[in-house]
């Protein structure tokens, strides 16, 4: 280990990217509960030209970043209160529409696919090159064209629904949801009122490969629905005839 520097992360060599990579400073926000290694990380990516805001718990995620947005987040799926995969999708139905670099040590082909159904960009496996996890929080934010600003101020009330840490329905009584019945309800939250086809919202449900009829999504929507009306919630889901659901 070089000074203060180390030359390799979970057994990997680390090389620096200063020579190819000069960018503005971006704001990433990070939520790993591993100590050492959110600390490896954040050193790493300060290196690299980055500001970075850590937490260590989902609940404490979605309560920094939904508050003040970064540019990109790096958010590891394993943490000690929620799946990373469900904060993500609470971010999103907030409105939050920066990029999201899942972290996790299982590289089957589901997990990866369950973690861009969830609203992910990027997935990165344990053991990773810090420099490898630089280059793509940088790559992201480049190709990030949405305005945060736009993204921000589209509908609180919505916002306010899903509690990730509880995997549940926020409200003056709160519901909880079971996993398939959150990541549905939190599809559709996260498009804003805007319509949510049948095939996205079986696609963030259920696993890849799950043989799902239009009947079963409909008894999952009828369900969430009750949910909704039962935690007091103003809002409920709509049936667009031929097409799919939205937020009303």
């Amino acid at each position: 280990m070089l000074a203060g520097r180390p030359t390799c992360l979970f057994g990997r060599p680390v090389a620096s990217a200063h020579a190819a990579i000069i960018v503005r400073m971006l704001n990433v926000g990070l939520c790993e509960d591993d100590d050492a290694l959110r600390g490896i990380i954040r050193a790493g990516l300060e290196r690299e030209g980055c500001q970075v805001r850590t937490t260590v718990t989902g609940a404490d995620a979605v309560r920094a970043f939904s508050a003040d947005p970064p540019d990109v987040l790096v958010l590891d799926i394993g943490l000690p209160d929620a799946d990373g995969r469900d904060v993500c999708q609470a971010l999103r139905a907030r409105g939050i529409g920066a990029p999201v670099i899942f972290l996790t040590a299982r590289d089957a082909l589901a997990d990866r696919l369950s973690g861009f159904h969830a609203g992910g960009d990027d997935y990165l496996t344990k053991p990773f090159a810090l420099a490898e996890l630089a280059v793509r929080v940088h790559a992201l934010a480049r190709r990030s064209t949405a305005s945060q600003d736009e993204l921000d101020g589209d509908s609180p009330q919505i916002g306010a629904l899903l509690d990730p840490g509880r995997h549940a329905i926020s409200g003056e009584n709160p519901v909880s949801l079971t996993p398939t019945e959150y990541r549905v309800l939190a599809s559709i939250c996260a498009a804003g009122g805007a319509v949510v086809r049948r095939r996205a919202l079986i696609a963030a449900g259920w696993p890849e490969g799950a043989i799902v009829s239009d009947s079963t999504l409909d008894a999952y929507v009828s369900r969430l629905r009750r949910k909704l009306r039962q935690a007091g919630r103003a809002e409920t889901v709509a049936n667009v005839r031929g097409v799919g659901y939205r937020l009303a």
